[in-house]
């Protein structure tokens, strides 16, 4: 019963807390907790904690998906941290793809800025996909933690907006989960239901081990 009581009191105050602060700017020299990161001195705030420039221009592609994305999370933009919210940039060559993936954190929204975009996602519940060809302009909402990609479906390149319920959504994607470990391949395979040279094959691309 205490325990109870003091557990209550506790997430009282820290919400108390929160709700009194403007903000609380992610001071990046410490680990980040499930909470996020610990507050930066208010003293040491600037105004360039409230703002990032990286959005402007795109990244290198990545060669092997053809594909780049540049975030805008709590690691990178501090000011993000605790408001629940962060943004990234995705660049698409021709044929270029964000291959199935989840971000367990939060959920998204997508607003194609340039070209087209075949975007989808898998329910849970009975792995219905629901997918679409967005063009400049759409936007497209995948609920948290579901499975999801986008491919370029147009003929020129494409870039889209993304932006999150979370300053921190997280990243797994299938392919690298699956193959990209040092996970032995019989078990892999017995997982997977894969044979045992495609999962090698696919460990060499992806740079897994065993």
């Amino acid at each position: 019963m205490y325990f109870q009581a003091f557990f209550i009191f506790s997430l009282f105050i820290s919400s108390t807390q929160a709700a009194v602060l403007d903000f609380c700017v992610g001071d990046l020299s410490v680990p980040d907790g499930p909470g996020g990161y610990a507050c930066k001195k208010p003293s040491k705030v600037t105004v360039d904690d409230f703002v990032f420039s990286g959005l402007g221009t795109p990244v290198k592609l990545n060669p092997l998906i053809k594909a780049a994305v540049t975030p805008a999370f709590a690691p990178q933009f501090p000011g993000l941290n605790g408001l629940g919210i962060s943004m990234a940039r995705l660049d698409f060559a021709v044929g270029g793809v964000i291959p199935t993936h989840t971000h367990p954190g939060a959920s998204e929204v997508l607003y194609v800025v340039q070209g087209e975009i075949c975007a989808g996602f898998i329910s849970s519940s009975d792995n219905k996909v629901f997918f679409k060809n967005l063009k400049q302009g759409d936007i497209m909402v995948y609920p948290q933690g579901l499975l999801h990609f986008q491919i370029n479906s147009g003929k020129t390149p494409a870039m889209a907006v993304v932006s999150f319920s979370s300053p921190t959504p997280g990243l797994q994607i299938t392919d690298f989960a699956l193959f990209a470990n040092d996970l032995a391949t019989e078990l892999v395979a017995a997982t997977t239901f894969l044979d045992a040279a495609t999962i090698k094959k696919l460990k060499g691309v992806l740079g897994g081990t065993n």
